[in-house]
Parts: structure tokens; C-alpha cells; sequence
């Protein structure tokens, strides 16, 4: 499992219904961590994601750093895309994706 801190802003929309997406940039810290939860070599892994793939999992989101943040589970897809940018990313940039797919469950940590 992955827990993500996002801003309350991204939190908020996300649970909303607004926001739709959450972006990480595709770097060695990200695509060590996905390898190590799916089990499969770092190269492998860009070489899925290169190719297209799209893997699920589920992700906690937490807003901020805060012992105390809210969070929330939800199931995710992830892939290599351009994000929106009203959803925080930049023009013209590829990120990993994780689109929600379902919220399960929101608490307090």
C-alpha cells in the first residue's frame, strides 16, 4: 500500500468528486517505491508503463504531513500521462497517474 500527502485543496476536490487524478512526477523515489509494491524490477516496471500498462492499486491519501491529517483509501489505476492542469499539473508534462477509481473510506489517522 502507498500513502500519498496531497494538499487540502487536491484532498478536498478529490473528495468532492471534482478532482478525478492525482500526480507524482516520475522520479527514481516513485518508481522505486511502485516496484517494490508490485514486486517487479525498476526498469521492468518503466518498461510496463512505457508500453501503455496500466497497473491497480490501492492508495491512502493523507492530507498533509500531520499525524492527525485526515485520509481517505481508494482503489487507483495507475499509468504514465499528461495530467490536467487544472488539476495541479503542468502543461505538457508526463506524471504517474493515480486515477480514483472508488473512495473507500475516509477517517481521521
Amino acid at each position: 500500500m502507498l500513502i500519498l500527502p496531497i494538499k487540502k485543496k487536491w484532498f478536498d476536490m478529490i473528495l468532492s468528486g471534482e478532482k478525478k487524478e492525482e500526480y507524482r512526477e516520475i522520479k527514481p523515489y516513485y518508481i522505486k517505491r511502485l516496484a517494490n509494491i508490485f514486486k517487479v524490477s525498476e526498469p521492468l516496471l518503466i518498461k510496463l508503463f512505457q508500453q501503455g500498462s496500466h497497473q491497480n492499486l490501492e492508495i491512502i491519501f493523507r492530507n498533509g504531513y500531520s499525524s492527525d491529517s485526515l485520509i481517505f483509501a481508494a482503489d487507483c489505476e495507475l499509468y504514465i500521462g499528461k495530467g490536467k492542469v487544472e488539476w495541479g499539473a503542468a502543461a505538457d508534462t508526463e506524471y504517474i497517474i493515480f486515477k480514483i477509481k472508488k473512495i473507500k473510506q475516509t477517517k481521521e489517522s
